[in-house]
């Protein structure tokens, strides 16, 4: 099989201005220049986006938003949709994050309602799943990655492979410096691939870049991205600074995938 190409993402959450953002991206790009084997995300919030995809222009630094809304236009006060998000440069929407999950109601429904807003949209949905400590210490980590791939991916599993990508984020390992183990996190991605193979095709499942998420550091990245199903990272706090993320996308070495990559 063809190797899956890495993708690292940075998702600054609610932090930096729009001169701030375009700051990070001046200092940044020199540091990452060179490398041309993986594709590099930034995802600042809302009002940073236009002044971060100016900054990145002429660049090979793609552009993310955080959050999209399901529908195309209308009275939905504060919410953006996936159009005025192409608008403005992006090419990927994370969705799904579980921070969004918790504090704004996000569920498997909406998620799936805005995967299929995105993707219709010319978009490519990161689609955030994870299991909260407690569900893992009751033995639920499968279950609850089930229920979230098939309920929240539903209309999305005869899609172009290459135009979806999932993030599997432990909510335990989220902005608390625990993070889950090469062996965890290999264990999980395995997961997901195999039921991606199921629920849609071998295929289908084998394309799919598959990223871990959570207290992502560069001390880490290169053990994380040795496991034949990690592609990649989406990365929090550690992204808020140029170098310490260009070293994280430094660590992100391309490597071998065995076979169609769905085994544990």
């Amino acid at each position: 099989m063809e190797k899956r190409r890495p993708l690292i993402a940075g998702n600054w959450k609610m932090h930096k201005t729009s001169a701030e953002a375009a700051d990070f991206v001046r200092r940044f790009l020199p540091l990452v220049s060179g490398l041309r084997d993986r594709d590099i995300v930034l995802a600042p919030a809302f009002p940073a986006l236009e002044a971060v995809a100016a900054a990145l222009a002429g660049s090979a630094v793609a552009l993310a938003a955080q959050d999209a809304f399901w529908e195309t236009e209308g009275a939905f006060t504060g919410e953006v949709s996936p159009r005025m998000l192409a608008a403005a440069g992006c090419r990927y929407v994370i969705l799904g994050h579980s921070e969004r999950r918790q504090f704004f109601g996000e569920t498997d429904e909406t998620v799936r309602r805005k995967v299929a807003a995105v993707l219709a949209a010319g978009l490519i949905p990161i689609v955030c799943v994870g299991e909260r400590e407690e569900e893992r210490e009751r033995g639920q980590t499968f279950s609850i990655l089930d229920k979230q791939l098939r309920d929240g991916l539903k209309d999305s599993f005869t899609a172009d492979a290459g135009r979806l990508v999932l993030a599997y984020e432990p909510v335990w390992a989220i902005g608390t410096g625990r993070t889950a183990t090469a062996a965890q996190a290999q264990e999980a991605h395995a997961f997901l691939r195999n039921r991606l193979a199921e629920l849609g095709t071998p295929a289908f499942a084998a394309g799919v870049r598959i990223l871990y998420g959570g207290s992502v550091k560069p001390e880490n990245t290169a053990e994380l991205m040795g496991m034949p199903d990690v592609d990649g990272a989406l990365v929090g706090g550690a992204s808020l600074q140029a170098e310490s993320f260009a070293r994280i996308v430094a660590a992100a070495q391309p490597g071998p995938r065995k076979g169609t990559a769905i085994e544990p």
